[in-house]
């Protein structure tokens, strides 16, 4: 089973049912959207859609001066959220974030670019939906236990 930070937030979960349900009757074998809700279920861990729902709910959501950790560029943080704001319509958002200790965004050895506050947009995953080379997102960004 998945902790809650790992979890997707209820209506990416929801969407990832319908997108199951779309697939399931491309293949000739339509099945209900709560059959399709049980199944997102189960495939993260949980015994039934309420159990997923309800802890998926209880994951806290990111706000201005929370305690985060995650990874930019490659490279493990901690830090804070500094700034928070939504972009468009398509659920991203716009986030500051300053680490506690700079980190070198460069992998090679005679150069370096040291960042502490960085600024990117983020994904209801709070993953930025931008890639590096390959294939990582730019940023992932998770509440501190």
């Amino acid at each position: 089973m998945q902790t809650n930070s790992a979890l997707p937030p209820v209506p990416q979960l929801k969407a990832e049912a319908r997108l199951l349900r779309k697939h399931s009757e491309a293949q000739g074998q339509p099945i209900s959207h709560s059959t399709a809700l049980e199944r997102i279920a189960h495939y993260y861990g949980f015994r039934d859609w309420n159990t997923l729902s309800a802890r998926a709910s209880n994951a806290p959501e990111l706000r201005v001066g929370m305690r985060v950790e995650g990874r930019y560029l490659g490279q493990a943080f901690t830090g804070y959220v500094h700034g928070l704001a939504a972009c468009g319509s398509s659920g991203h958002r716009r986030i500051t974030l300053h680490f506690d200790t700079p980190v070198d965004v460069v992998q090679f050895d005679s150069f370096s670019s040291w960042r502490q506050r960085v600024s990117a947009v983020i994904n209801a995953d709070d993953r930025s939906p931008q890639r590096t080379s390959n294939g990582l997102p730019h940023l992932t960004v998770s509440p501190l236990a």
